[in-house]
């Protein structure tokens, strides 16, 4: 089915529009992925959370939850919590001494890869200048003309310190472009915590079972119109019965929040059509999938150019960053250059700059994108067959460095679809990979990542892991 990567119960789809110019990336940067046989007992050592519950009993009577951000709790999968003690490369390491391949990546910033030389290099040397200035300096120059280029949408850009600052901004610049309060958002959506995006939110909303968040007033989320995602007729009712009154679409372009979810054919030209028609401006939420589908983003992937754009994760090679851009005469809107008032002390800051600016230069080389594809398709075909082999009901999907899978039948096409999985099995199939070595989303509502250090070698070992836990469980 073209322009669908998502699997249905016999086969696994996938967007695969690739250029035949393109070149697979040198050896140098990331090996090619040749089929090997791999067990899972090589190496094999005993298994020990110890240090790990020992550090997080502390960390609950210090922080709430023992964490600071609610999906690293484990409470959908159970078990222990792994604490980290270092990363590198596709590999990481906990205080135990346990080491993971890791399809998280710090939830998409690491595309190239944990603590890249070059990255560190750059880095040390921006420090020896200072960590920030609060003032302007010539990085921030340098990659916001990097994201100028490579994003179709955007001719400016504002740059922040997350997503959800970037998510926050990008809606209050909406509402004073158009003079419009009302914006429609997609069921299973995350933008971020800010008040008016927590309505039917997925990620780690769902994750802990809570429709929305106590504390959010209705007066902040009374102008929020949802519409389950890929549905097309929902949202041309939402303008029918709010005419002249919306201001905005905002979506994740792919879902990753729900899980991984790709949009059907059409439903992004469709999007793009009726926000024409009615002078609302289409927000592409692509903190996620910015400069991971595409080296232009989702809109470069799938062609289609929004007003205004979102960014986060890859443009800071691991910093907090995030980003909003788009048209220009929108974007003027912003202050100093216009009345929309948005300000941040690390906005920009030096050193986050820097890591943005490396990172996407590696992204710039031949064939970075052929080999996630490559790489990702393996992995997530892998686990979908064995799955199957071993009789369970599964289904899933990727688009280059970006995939998931579900414990359904499947076809998922939107969060109530994703809500059919066996999450039980879910959390089994978790614990069971964190033993063998495998550190994947602990949420079934999670999308995974893939990165250019990841090699043949760990995906061929994941495999075998998956084989084995998926026969045990």
């Amino acid at each position: 089915m073209a322009g669908v990567g998502i699997t249905w119960p016999s086969k696994l789809y996938s967007h695969k529009p690739l250029s035949s110019k393109s070149k697979l990336i040198s050896r140098s940067n990331s090996p090619l992925v040749v089929k090997m046989t791999v067990s899972v007992d090589e190496k094999k050592k005993t298994f020990t959370l110890q240090k790990s519950e020992e550090a997080f009993t502390k960390a609950k009577e210090l922080m709430p939850g023992g964490v600071n951000s609610p999906v690293r709790a484990f409470k959908s999968v159970g078990g222990q919590p792994i604490v980290i003690d270092s990363v590198k490369g596709s590999h990481m390491y906990d205080i135990d001494g346990n080491e993971y391949i890791d399809y998280v990546g710090s939830w998409g910033p690491a595309i190239i890869g944990h603590a890249d030389d070059e990255v560190l290099a750059a880095l040390a040397e921006t420090m020896k200048k200072g960590t920030s200035f609060g003032a302007p300096c010539l990085l921030e120059n340098t990659l916001a003309e990097m994201v100028i280029s490579a994003v179709p949408s955007i001719e400016m850009v504002r740059f922040v310190n997350s997503g959800t600052e970037a998510c926050m901004g990008v809606l209050r610049l909406a509402r004073a472009f158009t003079g419009r309060q009302k914006i429609i958002k997609f069921e299973g959506c995350y933008h971020g915590h800010a008040d008016p995006f927590l309505v039917k939110a997925g990620s780690g909303v769902a994750t802990l079972g809570l429709p929305d968040s106590p504390g959010v007033p209705k007066s902040a989320t009374s102008d929020t119109l949802t519409s389950p995602y890929n549905d097309i007729e929902t949202v041309k009712s939402l303008f029918e019965a709010n005419k002249g009154e919306i201001a905005a679409i905002i979506l994740e372009p792919v879902v990753g929040n729900s899980g991984f979810i790709p949009p059907n054919p059409g439903f992004l030209e469709a999007l793009l059509e009726i926000t024409k028609e009615n002078d609302t401006l289409l927000i592409f939420d692509e903190v996620m999938t910015g400069f991971r589908l595409a080296y232009g983003g989702a809109q470069e992937y799938f062609k289609i150019t929004p007003d205004l754009t979102t960014m986060g994760k890859v443009i800071g090679g691991g910093l907090p960053v995030g980003a909003y851009g788009g048209r220009r005469d929108i974007m003027e809107m912003v202050a100093p250059a216009g009345p929309m008032y948005q300000a941040g002390t690390l906005s920009g800051n030096p050193l986050a700059m820097t890591a943005g600016i490396h990172t996407l230069k590696r992204l710039m080389q031949p064939g970075s994108y052929e080999y996630l594809d490559k790489i990702t398709s393996e992995l997530t075909q892998g686990i979908i067959d064995a799955g199957k082999k071993a009789g369970h009901a599964i289904c899933g999907g990727y688009i280059r460095g970006m995939f998931g899978f579900f414990f359904t039948d499947g076809p998922v096409y939107n969060f109530e679809d994703a809500k059919k999985s066996d999450t039980a099995k879910f959390a089994r199939f978790y614990q069971g990979m964190l033993e063998e070595g495998v550190y994947f989303a602990p949420s079934q509502f999670e999308a995974g990542f893939t990165s250019l250090a990841h090699t043949s070698e760990d995906i061929q070992r994941t495999i075998a892991a998956a084989e084995k836990v998926l026969r045990e469980i």
